[in-house]
């Protein structure tokens, strides 16, 4: 027979009945009369077994199935009916049911009396105590408690009159209970079976019982076992009630099915299945759901309105050679809308792709092939506006010239395959956001910089660098706009000037940096469209982040030409109590050459960004804390011509366990970008604790149109969270302009945590 040693973490034996267990240690804590002495013979035999609590500490709980042996070992004490045995190990024998305290063993007696030796046969009712009161508390506070406890053999361990619970004893620091408990009359772990079995089981939380069955089998939490994970009940208008039971399947020791089968009473039955295959280099997993819809008039005409609707997910990470990775992910379906339809998530997005990457402290090379695909209500013509990104690949180099600063080279290739034009129309404007094209942009950037600290203390930085590129673009949009077949050579020297002067103060409580920053920056470039269409930098906002940027556009396809000087400056403070505050703000000047942030392409990016006149809008940015746990925080852009402000936005104030957040967002009509009113928008949130209702927090939040006059969305909801026990309900309802109109969901949740995951045995139901 093999030996089986088991071990559980400090927190020993502890039964129940803290109250008194507690007192008696108080008590004892207090005696100091009595005197050390060798116990007399026959001491525990006069111990009265009055069938009560007791309570053992130890810093390991051994179980030996070769020598039948239990050991609390490491600082063990063992308490009982006001006796206190300390010993360096306590043993149970099993077999002969001798059980023993051994090295540096003190007894304390309740007259106060202290009995040293080296090892000491433990007799009597306190013996019989020890075998009978086994509580298990991990590191993490969780209790396992058990009248008798029976190792019924290698693979076999039975618990009678047991409970589990996260929380200890689940009564928090005012005498209340919280959390959850498990009570079973016997519990029964297989480790062969990798099944835990309990009888008449009762579920209580926050010290009622709520839940009982006569019988019940779970899977062991610490081992990979075959069984039923917890149902899912949900309600939805397209699926009606929903029961989900997923049936989990081992099939090696580094191979995992998980059986998803899901019935539904609008339409019928779905099953999905979800394999993960793990390797010393790597990991395969693969997901797919099929349903034969019984109505499918529920769904988009047009998309989801078939009989058979499915999907498949598939991804694959590997670690082929050291400093690469490698992989793939593919998504595949009868139509856009299933994944969303029937709430399935997609590991990898939507995203078909094959990859691999080199990272070390000085490389960065990433190499790819990419077709994206839009999901939701999008049929298969709108399919082929997505982009097939073949090949992507992206480079990066530093080489440190030690006093010398440091050497940057990067590249980038960029292949672009659209089946469609990709058009909008907003306001009576036309957007094209990618043409029907296949085009291939190659980047090559070297460039070098180094930093100086001038004799009056400024930081001096000068950059240098050349951008290369090359584009071949075959015209093949029928488009008015379409530039038609090119194929583009240019070279962009780049120059550019960073001067800061940071000026400190500090008298030891509060910290001030004052900086000015003045920077003169050039493109010596007249093609402000070295990708001939834009692609890849259609994100433009000129904010306070990018102030201080030698090239703003988000992508390769735009750059920035001419001349530029962009002044400002920051100012920093750190004051006592956790006060801070963050200013930056400034304005940039276009002096000479072709200004490319004013050339607007087919996306409209250029358009109204503040930068395309010889003075740029002036953006400000602050964000700080005046203490008490409340954070304020916004930006503005403003034109210097009128001082009128362009675009503004504010967010984030907070305070303790109170929050209190109000979003705005203004931006004036333009007809130039089709923004045809102009644009107010305002968001409150709000979450509190309740008054004299520990563990209850309300929260709820409105956005309103204030040009418009137009409720837009409200949420709300009340949630109860002791930290094991969660249970909450919730409300939302959706404006007439919301991209899902008038629409209300609402819903409850239950969950029980435990400290190191959190379960949901009771299931989560949500009704939309």
């Amino acid at each position: 027979m093999s030996t089986t040693r088991r071990q559980w973490g400090r927190g020993g034996l502890r039964r129940l009945g803290a109250g008194l267990c507690l007192g008696l240690l108080a008590g004892l804590g207090t005696t100091s009369a009595g005197f050390a002495q060798t116990a007399p013979a026959g001491y525990f035999e006069t111990v009265p077994d009055k069938g009560g609590e007791a309570q053992v500490e130890a810093d390991m709980l051994t179980y030996d199935s070769a020598t039948n042996m239990v050991a609390a070992a490491g600082g063990a004490i063992l308490v009982y009916q006001g006796h206190r045995v300390k010993a360096d190990q306590l043993t149970y024998d099993r077999t002969s049911g001798k059980m023993t305290a051994v090295g540096n063993v003190h007894i304390t007696a309740p007259d106060g009396n202290v009995y040293t030796m080296d090892q000491v046969e433990v007799t009597g009712g306190i013996k019989q105590a020890f075998v009978r009161s086994m509580t298990l508390v991990t590191k993490d506070g969780e209790m396992i408690v058990a009248q008798d406890v029976d190792y019924e053999s290698e693979l076999r361990t039975i618990l009678t009159e047991a409970s589990y619970s996260p929380c200890g004893e689940c009564i928090d620091a005012k005498g209340r209970r919280i959390g959850w408990k498990i009570y079973a009359a016997k519990i029964t772990r297989d480790d062969k079976g990798n099944v835990i079995y309990l009888e008449q089981p009762t579920v209580e939380v926050l010290g009622v019982p709520v839940a009982w069955f006569p019988w019940l089998a779970l899977p062991d939490p610490t081992k990979r076992a075959a069984g039923f994970k917890m149902p899912r009940y949900s309600y939805s208008t397209k699926l009606g009630h929903s029961l989900e039971v997923p049936y989990f399947i081992p099939i090696g020791d580094d191979i995992d099915l998980l059986l998803s089968p899901k019935a539904m009473t609008r339409q019928g039955f779905l099953m999905g299945a979800e394999y993960e295959q793990r390797f010393d280099y790597g990991r395969i997993n693969v997901k797919a759901a099929g349903v034969y819809q019984l109505d499918p008039s529920a769904f988009a005409k047009g998309i989801g309105d078939g009989t058979w609707r499915g999907g498949l997910t598939a991804s694959g990470s590997f670690v082929p050679l050291e400093n690469w990775t490698a992989g793939f992910s593919v998504t595949t379906f009868t139509d856009a809308a299933f994944f969303n339809d029937y709430e399935i998530s997609t590991a990898k997005g939507a995203i078909n792709e094959v990859y691999a990457t080199y990272l070390t402290d000085d490389d960065y090379v990433d190499l790819r092939a990419q077709k994206f695909n839009a999901l939701g209500d999008v049929t298969w013509a709108d399919q082929e506006k997505q982009v097939r990104a073949i090949p992507n690949i992206k480079a990066v180099n530093y080489t440190d010239l030690g006093e010398w600063g440091q050497i940057r080279t990067s590249a980038r290739v960029l292949g672009i395959q659209r089946g469609l034009d990709s058009t909008a129309t907003y306001g009576g404007v036309p957007y094209v956001f990618g043409y029907q094209e296949s085009k291939l942009h190659a980047t090559l950037e070297t460039s070098w910089q180094k930093q100086w600290v001038a004799p009056i203390g400024a930081l001096v930085t000068p950059y240098l660098g050349i951008r290369g590129d090359y584009t071949s673009y075959d015209g093949a949009s029928a488009l008015a706009s379409d530039p038609g077949a090119t194929t583009l050579f240019s070279a962009t020297p780049i120059a550019a000037l960073d001067v800061r002067f940071p000026l400190i103060a500090s008298d030891g409580l509060d910290s001030h940096l004052l900086e000015p920053i003045a920077q003169l920056v050039y493109r010596g470039s007249s093609t402000t469209l070295p990708g001939v269409v834009n692609d890849n930098a259609q994100s433009f906002v000129f904010d306070d982040t990018n102030l201080f940027s030698y090239d703003r556009f988000s992508g390769t396809d735009r750059q920035e030409t001419g001349l530029r000087a962009n002044i400002g400056g920051r100012y920093m403070a750190n004051f006592q109590d956790d006060k801070w505050l963050e200013l930056v703000g400034g304005q940039s000047y276009h002096l000479a050459g072709v200004n490319g942030l004013g050339i607007a392409d087919a996306s409209l990016t250029g358009t109204s960004t503040g930068l395309g006149s010889t003075a740029s809008y002036i953006v400000l940015g602050a964000q700080g804390s005046p203490g008490y746990g409340l954070t304020l925080g916004g930006k503005v852009q403003l034109d210097p011509t009128s001082f009128k402000v362009t675009r503004a936005r504010r967010a984030n104030l907070a305070m303790a366990n109170y929050t209190v957040g109000l979003d705005y967002f203004y931006l004036p009509a333009n007809t130039a970008t089709g923004t045809v009113a102009d644009q107010h928008e305002a968001t409150v949130r709000a979450s509190a604790p309740l008054p004299m209702f520990d563990y209850w927090t309300v929260n709820g939040s409105l956005s309103w149109d204030l040009a418009q006059a137009q409720f837009l969305q409200a949420t709300g909801g009340l949630t109860y969270d002791d930290g094991f026990f969660v249970a909450g309900a919730y409300a939302g309802l959706t404006g007439a302009t919301h991209t899902s109109p008038n629409a209300l969901t609402y819903g409850v949740k239950f969950l029980l945590r435990t400290p190191s995951s959190s379960i949901d045995p009771l299931g989560a139901a949500g009704i939309k």
